[in-house]
């Protein structure tokens, strides 16, 4: 785990190596400063010497300035290479994730990997700056302070050692109960955050339904598991600072009442004494920091392990060794296919499917819901892989096929219709970034989007709100079938992705794709049997199986799932 995150430090290893060594410089002046106060009271003060007591103090206010001055570059380090490094965590965490298959994103949720890029990289930031900057001041600092405090006095030094194991004994003990707390309340942010985004994404259903009481009721339910979570941890952690300040305590104590017997019996100066209370606050307050640490590391090696998940995951689609970079055209043929989302052959959603589409035909998908017509279709661009049998694009396996270039050969518009905040220009390039005004005005009149987009005050210039919102969904269909269309691609699948335009402007699109891209094989899933029927030939799903393959005429006839809906949309009418 460490040695993965190590190799996000990349740029910023100057900084890191600079931060402990200005941390140690200063450490240096900080333990060097009771020396000289103590020459001050013992050679200066008690004995009356003004040059003496001008000498250390100006002495002394260097020291300061110099500490001062290395405790400002080792924090300002220490800033740029906490930065630096959760920088280039989210980016490889965030460059790996567009590396996911469709089964990778599955296996995290998209909330979860959210709150990994987000409240997780913050936690192991903290970390790593209190590592290279209080891990390294600590310790240092308590062993200097311990050895000074021994050359001052053996014997009253002696307190030290009675008083540390009673801390780190404390220590472990919290650390170890509150890192399984911690481990579990980054889980559950994870629930609370698909909470959120299923609400807002939800916003206008939840209002119409009236449902607002609920989604408060589910997130209160969450934020309170969160808060006893916390809660819980942040007693144990609590009592860190109570054990800190008995041992201080003690030592100060146990330091004031030997110390005094010592002076009084002339074996110890009053300088020494005071120097040494200040050793012991500093060998005191660097343990102090140590628990500090432990805290932070407890907090975030949770948060670690679970950034480390995501970039050590392996896509579950990769390019063969040789890949091919041309496909020659656009038929398809699914050989004995066998799929489940699981990997398991008992829970397949596909079911022995065959069949043979050639290239530049049209074919429609026809099924109930559930009967695996979206899986079907995600198979041939290779946004999940088969578990058993072959797709071939062009007359070879799609694992055969160069990801980009396969991806590049297949457009698809999906069911849950996506636009990104910016331009429609800007939108639409996203099938093609180099494709000039004048094809985008082209695509956009064969999905039948122009006359709207023309109709807007900006026209292609148009900004489009995150998520599409301040277009109807029809007019999000129509763009998004015309990002497609801008691939130029051999192959074209139509998810269901003109349910929410009318039925003339569904013919329309029909037409237009029928005769201006002959050449590309075309897959309409529909749920309309008006959207399919003049296609070359469709096939009806059921339960994950082909149940049939024929022309528009030929299952009204002959199968007994199409011709009940083509009754349904037809009100029972007579048969054509």
């Amino acid at each position: 785990m460490i040695k993965q995150l190590m190799k996000c430090i990349r740029e910023y290893k100057l900084p890191t190596v600079l931060t402990p060594l200005f941390i140690i410089m200063e450490v240096v002046m900080e333990v060097v400063i009771p020396l000289l106060m103590a020459n001050l009271i013992d050679f200066g003060i008690d004995e009356g010497n003004m040059n003496y007591i001008l000498k250390m103090g100006f002495a002394l206010v260097v020291s300061c300035i110099i500490s001062l001055a290395f405790g400002t570059l080792s924090g300002r380090y220490a800033s740029i290479a906490s930065a630096g490094f959760a920088k280039n965590v989210r980016h490889d965490m965030f460059y790996n994730v567009q590396n996911f298959s469709f089964a990778n994103i599955d296996k995290f949720s998209a909330s979860s990997i959210v709150t990994r890029l987000t409240t997780d990289v913050t936690n192991i930031q903290n970390a790593y700056q209190m590592v290279i900057r209080i891990a390294v001041r600590a310790p240092i600092m308590a062993v200097f302070a311990l050895v000074m405090a021994f050359g001052i006095n053996k014997k009253l030094s002696l307190v030290f050692l009675a008083t540390i194991p009673i801390l780190l004994v404390g220590l472990l003990f919290i650390m170890k109960h509150a890192f399984p707390i911690f481990e579990r309340v980054f889980k559950t942010y994870d629930k609370m955050n698909m909470i959120v985004q299923e609400n807002l994404r939800g916003i206008r259903v939840v209002k119409s339904f009236v449902r607002e009481d609920h989604e408060e009721k589910k997130f209160r339910n969450i934020s309170e598991t969160i808060y006893k979570d916390v809660s819980k941890a942040e007693k144990l952690l609590a009592g860190t600072m109570p054990l800190m300040q008995l041992c201080m305590y003690i030592c100060m104590l146990l330091i004031s009442w030997f110390g005094a017997r010592l002076i009084v019996g002339s074996e110890m100066t009053t300088g020494q004494l005071m120097s040494l209370m200040t050793y012991t606050m500093q060998i005191l307050s660097s343990l102090m920091m140590v628990s500090m640490i432990f805290v932070m590391i407890t907090m975030s090696r949770a948060s670690a392990e679970r950034i480390c998940e995501v970039l050590t995951e392996e896509s579950t689609i990769h390019n063969s060794p040789n890949p091919e970079f041309e496909i020659s055209d656009g038929s398809i043929v699914f050989d004995n296919v066998n799929f489940s989302y699981v990997n398991d052959e008992n829970k397949c959603c596909l079911k022995n499917v065959n069949i043979e589409i050639k290239s530049g035909e049209t074919v429609g998908i026809i099924g109930g819901t559930g009967s695996s017509k979206t899986s079907f279709v995600q198979l041939i661009p290779r946004l999940y892989d088969v578990m058993s049998g072959s797709v071939r694009v062009g007359g070879k396996d799609v694992r055969d096929y160069d990801i980009k270039t396969l991806r590049d050969n297949v457009a698809m518009v999906l069911q849950k219709n996506v636009l990104f905040s910016g331009t429609i220009k800007e939108n639409l390039r996203w099938g093609n970034e180099n494709a000039t005004d004048e094809e985008i005005v082209r695509v956009c009149r064969l999905a039948q989007a122009d006359e709207f987009v023309n109709s807007f005050p900006d026209g292609y210039d148009t900004y489009i709100e995150q998520g599409g919102t301040n277009v109807s969904g029809g007019q999000k269909q129509r763009l998004c079938i015309a990002r497609a269309l801008l691939k130029k691609p051999k192959i074209l699948i139509l998810d269901d992705s003109t349910s929410a335009v009318d039925t003339k402007t569904d013919a329309l699109i029909k037409t237009a794709l029928r005769t201006e891209i002959p050449d590309t094989t075309k897959i309409i899933i529909a749920q309309r049997i008006s959207s399919v029927e003049e296609a070359d030939k469709i096939i009806v799903m059921d339960n994950g199986r082909i149940d049939a393959v024929g022309t528009h005429q030929e299952l009204i006839k002959s199968n007994a799932i199409y011709k009940e809906v083509y009754n349904s949309q037809n009100k029972g009418g007579e048969l054509a």
